[in-house]
């Protein structure tokens, strides 16, 4: 069995990787000559030189595979256009060439997001049935790249997957919480109760398998989450014990993390880097609820969450702490 993954030299891509390596699948893994390749060094993997728009190079990859794992995507651009380039254009390109010289492929499984829905407009967690309400530039992208994918509906076998925030070993997002968290602060933004969708990395991998496995998941989306969403002072709690600290709580007002996105976004004017905290995550983070059900995953897939957040935080800690990202105090 052979597979090729966009993506895979990121977070989510090499755990995927990992995954497929275990299963004794031959990995073809899209890379740029910059790309950073140190969580697959040294493992058994066919590296594809090029980018989503090297047509050549991916044609004659796809044409030999028998699946397609699209991870990649723009998180951070300083404007729309590289947004809808790298999201929406680069996904569209990838399914055409798949479809041109593979149409037999046994799936395409498109790593999409919740921000393509928008936050939850009430306490229920959004299901697949609900209509997408993007806020972001990034959320609109992975929209359109979706509605790239169901062109080929009655052409080519493909799944759609919808994480919410993804945390794990290797992710830098969660780090930032946790490692301010374990210098005794607990930063929390706004004053209302917010409430979010989690999903550990290995469950993720293990959602993503299953669909690429599953023929009822042609032509479907699915969230891969946990059972539950988690309230920041819920999250604190588990933090909090896990890395033995006790934090004092402070609360960011909306008004000030907007002013640090505009700063910090103006200044990324004058730089190559899009800034970390712009207006775009700004407009993510102070939403109430980023909140979907797994109900169709389990239902359709046989998708179960294993571990419990405190279980899969601890899992995190743990490697972080043997990595050196966090120090044991």
């Amino acid at each position: 069995m052979k597979a090729f993954v966009t993506g895979g030299t990121g977070f989510v891509g090499s755990h995927l990787i990992d995954r497929l390596l275990a299963k004794n699948v031959e990995v073809f893994a899209l890379k740029r000559k910059t790309s950073d390749t140190k969580w697959l060094d040294a493992k058994k993997i066919n590296y594809v030189e090029g980018d989503l728009f090297s047509d050549n190079i991916l044609k004659d990859t796809i044409k030999n595979v028998d699946y397609v794992f699209h991870v990649a995507g723009v998180i951070k651009a300083k404007n729309y256009t590289d947004y809808e380039r790298g999201n929406n254009i680069a996904t569209k390109n990838l399914v055409e060439i798949s479809h041109e010289v593979n149409p037999n492929l046994k799936k395409f499984v498109h790593i999409s997001s919740l921000a393509v829905c928008g936050p939850a407009p009430d306490k229920e967690p959004i299901t697949e049935e609900y209509t997408p309400k993007p806020i972001t530039s990034y959320g609109e992208t992975k929209l359109k790249a979706e509605q790239e994918l169901h062109k080929f509906r009655d052409k080519l076998n493909y799944t759609i997957i919808r994480p919410p925030a993804v945390f794990g070993p290797r992710d830098k997002e969660i780090l930032i919480y946790f490692k301010t968290y374990n210098n005794g602060l607990n930063s929390i933004i706004g004053f209302k109760e917010k409430f979010l969708s989690l999903v550990y990395i290995d469950e993720l991998i293990d959602g993503i398998i299953l669909a690429a496995e599953s023929d009822a998941s042609n032509g479907q989306t699915y969230f891969i989450c946990m059972d539950d969403a988690f309230n920041w002072d819920q999250i604190g709690a588990v933090t909090g014990e896990l890395l033995n600290k006790k934090a004092i709580k402070i609360r960011l007002p909306h008004s000030l993390v907007f002013s640090v996105g505009y700063i910090s976004q103006f200044f990324a004017n004058f730089t190559k880097q899009a800034a970390t905290l712009n207006v775009e995550k700004c407009k993510d983070i102070t939403q109430p609820r980023w909140i979907c059900s797994n109900e169709k995953a389990k239902r359709e897939l046989g998708f179960r969450q294993k571990l419990s957040l405190k279980e899969s935080f601890k899992e995190t800690i743990d490697w972080y702490k043997k990595e050196g990202w966090i120090k044991s105090k």
